[in-house]
């Protein structure tokens, strides 16, 4: 007679691990993970590389929104993006090229072939590993170390243990906007998956996701107008910053409404969706083929069922965590964006590394006080870290500011890619480096040298008298700090 457990295994729903069943026909595990996102996954392999038995729950896609709607798709997007800008101002370089076409079908699978790349990497690193279970399903807490799976095939299965991790993300959030649920409209994950350039996008939201997407389907040959309530882009941004950063993208031919409130949404007889603006006194309409919604994430928390276990959660639905990571509720753990804070792939990664620390090692890690880096892929890019001179002021730090156009920046200059700033704060009585933004040729690196910077505890004036090669980007902090009297 073939046991219900053959079947299981015979239909791939498990994988090869010995499971433990209790009296109660529940399937008994070390470690639950819940979500294979950026610190899911590692976690996962590191926990049954130590002899854990794991089980891994998963409901849609390996390796969360990062590689499957974040950064890889997105990052693979911008560089074909890159590519059509580039050529069609190779005139500037003094070389002539034919008409620029961009074919978007074959953008569009050059993105799948790389992020399904990825997921087949995770894929097969899951199979290759010993006390290791996958399980692909929803989970929902029914007591404080048990979990119910509803199974993507059909059925339940119910397992507990005595760690548990989630790491389930966030989701694309909707507004509240009149006659929204009567159009067609776009989040940045169905946005990725169109077959045809949208004619003309336009977008709800002036922060990190809207300007990436709005610039990138630009290049694209798509007309894009972006609305945005606020009083300038990047709404966590210095002044200067944002507007540098607007002023190129207008000059790319994006429109951008500021301090403007999307009032109603509607489809016309021919299709066209239909937005009515608000500018202070001022009504408008604009009229566009397509609407991508980028106005922030809502956490992936309602399926879990977290009251059944008295895990707190703040308004929003995001989990509450210490400084360990560890939730109201002993033994369960959040990582990820799904407790809110820094919603950056590398923050989880992070996140992981602290659990690890802490469980495996015998450590004492927190995420107290970490520096929280990260890079906005327009082009060119916006790289940042640590205080903002808004910031500073708001800490009443005593400091003064280094900053410089990249038009004065010789590799820039050589490479006719001088758009953007540099700008530092700097401790006036120790002279540490606060932060730094870095919005201009290959941002994000620039900024990563500050960070190291500030890691060491290197002053200013280190960087300001230090050898570097030339011509590159890295002698530019000569002369940024050198405008520090």
């Amino acid at each position: 007679m073939i046991t219900a457990w053959l079947l299981l295994l015979i239909y791939g729903i498990i994988g090869t691990s010995t499971i433990n069943m209790n009296e109660d026909n529940q399937e008994q595990f070390d470690a639950i993970i819940i979500g294979v996102g950026q610190a899911g996954k590692p976690l996962a392999l590191d926990l049954a590389g130590k002899g854990w038995k794991t089980a891994v729950i998963e409901r849609n896609f390996l390796g969360g929104s990062c590689i499957n709607y974040g950064c890889t798709p997105t990052k693979s997007l911008i560089a074909s993006a890159q590519i059509a800008y580039h050529a069609r101002r190779s005139g500037d370089y003094g070389i002539t090229t034919g008409d620029v076409r961009v074919d978007y079908p074959a953008v569009k699978k050059r993105k799948d072939e790389i992020v399904e790349q990825f997921r087949e990497g995770i894929q097969k690193k899951f199979d290759e590993a010993e006390h290791l279970t996958l399980i692909r399903g929803e989970a929902r807490f029914t007591g404080p170390k048990q979990v119910e799976v509803a199974l993507n095939e059909g059925g339940s299965r119910t397992l507990t243990a005595d760690h548990i991790f989630i790491d389930t993300g966030t989701s694309p959030r909707k507004p509240d906007l009149p006659g929204l649920d009567d159009v067609p409209w776009l989040t940045s994950t169905s946005l990725m998956e169109l077959e045809e350039l949208p004619q003309h996008l336009l977008i709800m939201g002036g922060g990190y996701i809207g300007l990436e997407f709005g610039q990138m389907f630009r290049r694209f040959g798509s007309e894009v107008t972006l609305i945005e309530r606020g009083d300038q882009l990047l709404s966590r941004e210095d002044k200067d910053i944002a507007d540098e950063m607007a002023t190129f993208l207008r000059d790319e031919g994006i429109i951008i409404h500021l301090n403007t409130q999307i009032e109603r949404v509607n489809q016309d007889a021919s299709g066209a969706i239909e937005l009515s603006l608000k500018t202070g006194d001022k009504s408008d309409k604009v009229s566009g083929s397509h609407l991508l919604i980028a106005i922030g994430t809502t956490p992936n928390t309602a399926a879990l069922n977290l009251e059944a276990v008295g895990i707190e959660t703040d308004k929003h639905g995001y989990i509450q965590i210490n400084e360990r990571l560890e939730t109201s509720q002993p033994g369960i753990c959040a990582l990820g964006d799904v407790k809110g804070g820094p919603a950056f792939t590398h923050i989880s990664y992070d996140d992981y590394r602290v659990i690890r620390q802490n469980l495996l090692e015998g450590g004492n890690a927190t995420i107290t006080n970490r520096p929280v880096p990260y890079t906005v892929f327009t082009d060119p890019q916006l790289g940042r870290i640590g205080l903002s001179e808004r910031e500073a002021h708001e800490q009443g730090r005593t400091f003064k500011i280094a900053s410089i156009p990249m038009s004065s920046v010789a590799r820039a200059i050589e490479t006719s890619q001088t758009n953007g700033l540099m700008k530092a704060i700097v401790d006036a009585d120790t002279g540490q480096i606060l932060g730094a933004a870095i919005l201009g040729l290959e941002g994000g690196e620039l900024m990563a040298m500050l960070q190291i910077a500030m890691m060491g505890n290197v002053p200013y004036t280190s960087l300001k008298d230090a050898v570097f090669a030339h011509p590159t980007l890295a002698e530019s902090l000569n002369t940024l700090f050198g405008e520090i009297e």
